[in-house]
């Protein structure tokens, strides 16, 4: 009988290689939905099949449940074996070499037996490539740089798929015999907007055991790299996933090591040195080398205080000022006090159905209400966003209308706002009547993004200076890995709204992920308030804050930074379009 993990990972083979083949769309994505539902489950699957209840799992149907009871009983599946028929064991790694297709994967391996990324590159090398029908000395030198390019590629996981992935990842090997714990490690545990793999630190009564298990999960296409200790695999799909196994004793330096960014790891290594220690992923220890013993840790923070500091946060281990903040607060016997999701009490800049959202305002504000919120802002667009739906006058007014009648069926406060266009000339895309009758003005920038720094600077500064509390939304108009910010003198711009009245959004939509911390600690440095944002143009996308949180914590906000996580009255008095002076 096969366990669930295993199962899962055959289910989303079957959906990798049915793409690979060009099957319908919706039969793939039926089985990658199928493998997340089974996952999510806390339900035994020979229960669910003794009880034929897989087919009350949503995404299931009874199809894909007699697939799964064919995995469950016997390890196999007649439509994966299928679809693997006649290809090589690396398919799903060597398609993701551009160039090479189903066909020619085929004939490779077919006429040359290549199975491997490794198999393919020496095969290139050595000029037997061209002997294969098809190819040629070109298109040799081309796979050649083609892999080049897939070995050598940049940060390329967002944070988002890098966290859902990294979940379904922690779960497999959480069910482990050999595995003790697993923790989420590397630069997606710091919220990093790209990264270049997934990491883990897992604690084991036998690593060398637990190492040599993890090798083997089905997801894994091949072992780029394994001790003891540690192993680098790669998947199917090309990300790279890092494995450090580690015994309990070892755990706190191990958590150490793996949530740190380089540069924190050599302040930590270089005060060991000053202390008369020596600080490894093994461990903490004292005395001659020859001699030395492991220095005895209950966990991190117990590492941290014999190094002479307070506890360091993940988010904020990048060596930006936090090792000199972390030893000024271990000598005032303080501690870091970051903003956490349990803090956040309204969901901030949600749109609906009325502009470009996928849910109606009552869907929204029930699904805030589920979240154990106390407050949504429905803030669609301004009508210069008329590719979004954007609202004029006229539809305004109509939207109060249901959002008062929506107020009588649910608990929840419902603010009602707008998302207003940064138009050319810096002015918010509303008259100041209405933006006087408003709960909540987010004012952004969505088109005219390639004025030059002069332009946009003189552009935003004046919607930052205008009377009316604004939020800054998505400030500067990044979209991770595909649109830049905008030029701007950003302190100059900061410095007018320190003098102003407003806030400034940390958007947790993942394609934005604005502003990026180094900006917000500027913003913090000016005592500009925040609001952790969600962006959210569905229900499910009201989650989007967890992302806000993190880039949050790597800026070092802190709690009463953050006017939505005030009650719903004293987040609506802070963001008062008509309000006095700006909130402290």
């Amino acid at each position: 009988m096969e366990d669930r993990a295993t199962i899962v990972a055959h289910l989303r083979e079957i959906a990798a290689l049915l793409e690979l083949h060009g099957s319908n769309k919706f039969k793939t994505r039926a089985f990658a939905r199928g493998a997340s539902a089974l996952e999510a489950t806390r339900r035994p699957v020979g229960e669910l099949i003794a009880e034929n209840a897989l087919i009350e799992l949503s995404g299931i149907g009874v199809a894909l449940a007699t697939q799964i009871e064919e995995l469950f009983r016997t390890g196999k599946s007649g439509l994966l074996e299928s679809l693997r028929g006649g290809l090589p064991s690396g398919v799903l790694e060597l398609s993701q070499v551009a160039g090479i297709g189903l066909h020619a994967l085929k004939t490779l391996h077919e006429e040359l037996g290549i199975a491997t990324i490794d198999e393919l590159r020496k095969a290139a090398e050595e000029g037997r490539l061209r002997e294969a029908k098809g190819f040629g000395e070109k298109k040799e030198k081309k796979v050649l740089e083609a892999i080049k390019k897939y070995e050598t590629r940049g940060p390329t996981i967002m944070l988002a798929d890098g966290l859902r992935l990294a979940e379904e990842i922690e779960s497999e090997l959480a069910a482990m015999e050999e595995t003790a714990s697993v923790h989420l490690a590397g630069s997606l545990r710091r919220s990093v907007e790209l990264s270049s793999d997934i990491d883990f630190v897992v604690e084991a009564k036998a690593p060398a055991e637990a190492i040599a298990r993890i090798a083997t999960m089905p997801r894994v296409a091949s072992v780029e790299t394994r001790s003891d200790t540690e192993c680098r695999l790669r998947l199917a799909d090309g990300t790279r996933v890092d494995v450090l196994a580690c015994t309990s004793e070892e755990l706190p330096a191990a958590l150490a090591h793996g949530f740190s960014a380089p540069a924190h790891l050599d302040r930590l290594v270089a005060l060991a040195g000053e202390h008369g220690m020596r600080f490894t992923a093994q461990g903490l220890f004292h005395g001659e080398k020859a001699h030395e013993k492991r220095v005895a840790l209950r966990d991190e923070a117990q590492l941290y205080a014999k190094l002479g500091l307070a506890w360091v946060p993940p988010e904020m281990r990048e060596d930006i000022g936090e090792i000199e903040l972390a030893t000024k607060l271990a000598a005032q016997g303080d501690a870091f006090d970051l903003v956490v999701q349990e803090d956040v009490r309204g969901f901030v800049h949600c749109h609906s159905t009325w502009s470009d959202g996928r849910h109606s305002i009552e869907q929204m504000a029930l699904a805030a209400q589920k979240r154990g919120a106390a407050f949504i802002t429905i803030t669609d667009h301004s009508a210069a966003a008329h590719y979004a739906g954007g609202l004029d006058v006229e539809r305004l007014k109509r939207q109060w209308d249901e959002i008062d009648e929506v107020q009588e069926k649910v608990k929840i406060k419902i603010l009602r706002g707008t998302e207003a266009d940064i138009l050319a000339d810096g002015a918010i895309d509303w008259p100041d009547a209405i933006l006087e009758r408003l709960d909540v003005v987010i004012a952004s920038i969505h088109a005219r993004f390639r004025q030059d720094e002069a332009k946009m600077t003189e552009r935003v500064l004046r919607a930052m200076r205008h009377p009316v509390f604004k939020i800054w939304g998505h400030p500067m108009g990044r979209l991770v890995s595909s649109r830049p910010p905008i030029p701007l003198r950003i302190e100059e711009v900061l410095d007018a709204l320190a003098e102003s009245r407003g806030a400034i959004e940390i958007s947790g939509d993942p394609h934005r992920l604005d502003m990026e911390p180094k900006l917000a600690r500027l913003a913090k440095e000016r005592g500009i308030p925040f609001v952790l944002s969600v962006d959210a143009h569905a229900m499910r996308e009201l989650d989007n804050v967890r992302y806000a949180i993190g880039l949050a914590r790597r800026a070092g906000v802190q709690r009463q930074e953050v006017l939505n996580a005030r009650s719903a009255a004293a987040f609506a008095r802070a963001v008062k379009p008509t309000a006095g002076k700006r909130a402290a």
